[in-house]
């Protein structure tokens, strides 16, 4: 079985949706540009990534969005990337077995990046 869609509920399309594409190289969907209301995202492994806007976006505790990655410098990179962009991040610690960290995302759900 295949996952083959992912819908958020995102504070801003735009933004998220280009964040994504910068830092964790998502694409925009068969080159479809975000729009306010809605865009669609696809992973290397075609997974489609559904961002549409709502207001007072809450998600419950725990819920987040994992991307996995090969190794902790690759982590470590992101981490140094998302800080020169002007993101709040902590640094990447081992937790559960896994070199990584959480942060929250420009739509307002929380992202994981590990290895």
């Amino acid at each position: 079985m295949k996952l083959n869609h992912l819908n958020l509920t995102v504070s801003n399309v735009p933004e998220t949706h280009r964040f994504l594409e910068k830092h964790f190289g998502l694409k925009g969907y068969s080159g479809t540009e975000p729009k306010e209301a809605m865009s669609f995202l696809s992973d290397d492994s075609g997974m489609v990534l559904a961002l549409f806007r709502g207001n007072d976006v809450k998600y419950p505790p725990g819920f987040h969005v994992g991307f996995i990655q090969e190794s902790p410098e690759r982590v470590n990179e992101i981490n140094r990337r998302l800080r020169e962009d002007g993101y709040e991040v902590p640094r990447p610690a081992r937790r559960h077995g896994s070199w990584t960290f959480y942060f929250q995302s420009p739509g307002g759900f929380t992202v994981e990046v590990l290895a």
